[in-house]
C-alpha cells in the first residue's frame, strides 16, 4: 500500500480520487491538492459520503515549484498524479525531480501563450529522471491513455503489422445545454480549435480544422459526425510504432456546437492573446471559460453515452484484418457512482490504473515512459474490473475514407 499525492480537484481528479479510495489495498493514503480548497473539500466529502474513505486535502499552487515541493515534502508520497491543467506539468514534473518522486500525467504539456501541444518537452526530462532513478508516465488518461493502450493490445495480440490506425472519440451525451464544454473549457477550445493534424506517409499532413468530416454509426450511440483532428497520442504513436502508415484522429460534433464555436470564433472570443479592457489586460478564452457552465455542473444533467475506441487494419497470419476495440460508458452510471459524468469518468479511472500499475510494480522503469511503452495486458484487465469493460469486434472491411 502507498501514499499518493494528486493534484488537480476538477472532474478528472474527482473521479480518480473515488476510484483510489475505493481500492484501499493499493492506496493507503490519498491527498488531494489544488489552488482552491474548497474544491477539494467538496471532492472529499463525497469520497467519504460514497466509500466512507476519509481523504486529506491541502492547497497548493501548483506554477509554484517551491511550494508543491514544500507540500510533496510534507505528504511524502510514492506517487504524484498530476491531474492539473496541461500548462502545470513542467512545473510539478520539476518538484518531482527535485524530490525524487514518481510522477503520471493524463495530457502533455502546452504553454499558456500558444496553442501548441507536444510532448518533446516532456521527453527532454528523460535524462533527469533516469538519473535520478525515478519513473514518469505520460498520457495516462482515455485519449491519449486507453486508445494507445488498445493499440499496443492490437499490436500484441490481434494483428502481426498495423497498417492503419483510427481512433474515433463519440461523446453521445447531452447536458440540455445551449453551449458548454465537458472538460476544462479553454483546454477544450484550444484544442477544438487547432489546425487538424494527421500522421501518413511517414510525416504530418496540416489541414484546416474542422473540415474533414465523416458519418459513422457508433455502437449504442448513433450516426454521428466526427471530425479529423489533432490529438497528442498520434505523436507518440507514431514515435513508438513507426511501421504504421497512417494513424488519424477522430472527434465527434454536433451541429449547434460548432454554429456557437464559430460565432465565438468570428467575434475574437476565442483568443488567447490579451486585449485592453477597463484599463487592465485580459485572455477572452479565459473570460469565456468564466461565463461559461462549469463542467463539474453538468453530471447531474448528462444523459447518453461515450464511445471511444481504435480500428487497426493491417496483418494477421498472413492475410488482411481490420479490428475494432473500443469501450462504451454510460454518463448517469458514471454520475451515479462518483458524482462526475463520463468525460471525467473515462479520464480519471485510467489515472488511476496507471497510478496502480506503478505502485504494484507491474510498470516499472526510470525515465519518461508514454503509457503505449508497456504490456497492455494488466491495463486491459483492470480497464474490466474498474468500470470501462472493452469489446473487440472484427470489421468486414477497413475504413473506406
Amino acid at each position: 500500500m502507498s501514499k499518493v499525492l494528486v493534484i488537480g480537484a476538477g472532474g478528472v481528479g474527482s473521479v480518480a480520487v473515488h476510484k483510489m479510495a475505493m481500492n484501499s489495498d493499493i492506496f493507503s493514503h490519498i491527498t488531494l491538492a489544488s489552488r482552491r480548497i474548497v474544491s477539494c473539500e467538496k471532492v472529499a466529502e463525497s469520497v467519504k459520503a460514497r466509500t466512507g474513505v476519509t481523504i486529506d486535502v491541502a492547497q497548493v499552487d501548483a506554477d509554484n515549484v517551491e511550494e508543491t515541493i514544500a507540500l510533496i515534502e510534507k505528504v511524502q508520497p510514492k506517487l504524484v498524479v498530476n491531474l492539473a491543467l496541461p500548462y502545470q506539468d513542467l512545473a510539478i514534473m520539476d518538484a518531482c525531480l527535485a524530490t525524487r518522486v514518481d510522477y503520471l500525467d493524463t495530457a502533455n504539456y502546452e504553454p499558456r501563450d500558444t496553442a501548441k501541444f507536444e510532448y518533446g518537452w516532456q521527453w527532454a526530462y528523460q535524462e533527469r529522471f533516469r538519473e535520478a532513478g525515478i519513473m514518469a508516465l505520460l498520457g495516462s488518461g482515455f485519449d491519449p491513455g486507453v486508445t494507445s493502450v488498445f493499440a499496443s493490445y492490437i499490436r500484441k495480440h490481434l494483428l502481426d503489422r498495423i497498417d492503419t490506425l483510427d481512433i474515433l472519440d463519440c461523446n453521445g451525451g447531452d447536458h440540455g445545454q445551449h453551449f458548454a464544454t465537458n472538460f476544462n473549457p479553454e483546454i477544450n477550445i484550444r484544442e477544438v480549435t487547432a489546425p487538424s493534424r494527421h500522421w501518413e506517409g511517414g510525416k504530418w499532413v496540416e489541414g484546416p480544422a474542422l473540415k474533414h468530416k465523416q458519418v459513422f454509426d457508433f455502437d449504442q450511440v448513433g450516426e454521428k459526425n466526427m471530425y479529423l483532428m489533432y490529438h497528442e497520442e498520434l505523436e507518440s504513436l507514431a514515435k513508438f510504432y513507426p511501421e504504421i502508415k497512417r494513424i488519424r484522429f477522430w472527434m465527434t460534433f454536433g451541429d449547434a456546437y460548432l454554429k456557437h464555436l464559430e460565432v465565438l470564433q468570428n467575434v475574437g472570443m476565442t483568443r488567447i492573446d490579451p486585449v485592453m479592457y477597463n484599463g487592465q489586460e485580459i485572455i477572452p478564452l479565459q473570460f469565456l471559460k468564466a461565463v461559461l457552465p462549469e463542467p463539474s455542473s453538468l453530471g447531474s444533467t448528462t444523459r447518453g453515452k461515450t464511445n471511444i475506441g481504435d480500428i487497426a487494419t493491417g496483418q494477421k497470419d498472413g492475410r488482411q484484418k481490420t479490428v475494432y476495440v473500443y469501450n462504451v460508458c454510460d454518463h448517469e452510471d458514471a454520475y451515479a457512482e462518483t458524482g462526475n459524468q463520463a468525460v471525467s469518468y473515462t479520464t480519471g479511472v485510467p489515472a488511476m490504473i496507471g497510478a496502480a500499475l506503478m505502485l504494484n510494480g507491474a510498470w516499472r522503469g526510470e525515465g519518461v515512459f508514454n503509457i503505449e511503452q508497456f504490456d497492455p495486458d494488466p491495463f486491459m484487465d483492470m480497464l474490466n474490473r474498474h468500470g470501462l469493460p472493452w469489446q473487440v469486434k472484427e470489421l468486414d472491411a477497413p475504413l473506406d475514407f
